[in-house]
C-alpha cells in the first residue's frame, strides 16, 4: 500500500469544499480553510466528522508562530449544508487528504500529518501510505463509544438525520471557534466507520514518528484507541499525550495549548530522527 495509488472519486453528487468559500451553518472566517507558510516543514492538519477548519485553526496559528507551516484544508461535504454529506463517501474524504498532502510534501523538505478525530484517522492513513516525517493522531477513534454507530446503515432509513445532543462539556470550548454542523445524516456514519476499519487493519505499515493524543474526558472515542494506535504501529518513536478535562474537540479546549506544547517537541524530535 506505500505508493498506493488515488483512489477513483466517488461518481456521487458530493460537494466538494472549495477554498475561500463558506455559507450556510459556516458563516464565520475563521472556519475558511488556512495556509500559514513558515520554515522548511509542512504540517498539514485534517478536522473531523461534521467539523470545520476552525477547529484545526489555534494549532495552526500556534505552530506557524513557531516555524512550522501549517494547513488546515475543508473536507468534501463540510462547509456548506449538513445535507450535503449524504453524496460524500470515505473515498472523497481520503481522496482530498491525500492531494493535499502530495501538494504539501513538494512544497516542503519535511512534512508531517495530524487530525483531530476522523481528521486523526485519515491521517493515520497517509501515514500507512506516505513516508512522513511524523503523524500526530488527536482524539482519533479506533472504536467509538456509541454503541449503535455500527447499526447506523439499518437505522439511516427510518431515522435519516442524527442532531447532535447539547453537551455540558462543549461550555469549556473557545466558542469562537467552534464552528460545525450540529446534525449529520445517518447514512454518512458508515463511511467514518469504514475508515477507522481501513486505518485500524493496516496500522502496521505505520513507521513514522508517531503522537497520540486523548483525552481521558473524551465521550465520543473509547478510552483504548490511543493504545490501540501505538501498539499496532510500527514506529520506532512513539509519544502519548493524556489530556484532563477536555471534551472531543480539545484542539479548542482549554488544554489546547498542551497539544501545542507536545506537537512542537516531538515534531523537533521527528527531525532529528529523520536527520539520524
Amino acid at each position: 500500500r506505500k505508493g498506493a495509488g488515488v483512489a477513483a472519486m466517488h461518481a456521487g453528487p458530493c460537494v466538494l469544499a472549495r477554498e475561500g468559500t463558506h455559507m450556510a451553518e459556516y458563516l464565520s472566517p475563521l472556519a475558511e480553510p488556512f495556509d500559514f507558510p513558515a520554515g522548511e516543514h509542512g504540517v498539514l492538519l485534517l478536522h473531523g466528522f461534521t467539523g470545520s477548519p476552525a477547529h484545526m485553526r489555534k494549532l495552526g496559528e500556534a505552530l506557524s508562530a513557531r516555524g512550522f507551516a501549517a494547513r488546515g484544508i475543508l473536507l468534501p461535504g463540510h462547509g456548506t449544508r449538513y445535507e450535503d454529506m449524504r453524496g460524500c463517501t470515505w473515498q472523497d474524504w481520503l481522496l482530498a487528504a491525500r492531494m493535499a498532502a502530495r501538494e504539501m510534501r513538494e512544497r516542503y523538505a519535511r512534512f508531517s500529518v495530524a487530525g483531530l478525530s476522523m481528521g486523526g484517522v485519515l491521517a493515520l492513513l497517509l501515514a500507512e501510505e506516505m513516508d512522513l516525517t511524523a503523524c500526530v493522531s488527536i482524539a482519533a477513534p479506533m472504536k467509538t463509544a456509541n454503541r449503535f454507530a455500527p447499526f447506523a446503515p439499518l437505522a439511516a432509513p427510518f431515522y435519516p438525520t442524527v442532531h447532535k445532543r447539547a453537551d455540558g462539556s462543549r461550555a469549556t470550548l473557545d466558542a469562537r471557534y467552534d464552528v460545525g454542523y450540529q446534525a449529520f445524516p445517518t447514512a454518512s456514519v458508515r463511511h467514518l466507520n469504514a475508515l477507522m476499519r481501513r486505518a485500524r487493519q493496516h496500522l502496521g505499515l505505520i513507521r513514522c514518528p508517531l503522537l497520540a493524543v486523548q483525552s481521558h474526558a473524551d465521550k465520543t472515542v473509547t478510552p483504548d484507541s490511543p493504545c490501540i494506535i501505538l501498539s499496532g504501529a510500527r514506529s520506532a518513536v512513539k509519544a502519548q499525550l493524556w489530556l484532563d478535562e477536555a471534551p472531543h474537540v480539545c484542539t479548542i479546549s482549554p488544554e489546547w495549548g498542551k497539544i501545542a506544547d507536545a506537537m512542537e517537541a516531538f515534531l523537533h524530535r521527528a527531525e532529528q530522527t529523520r536527520a539520524e
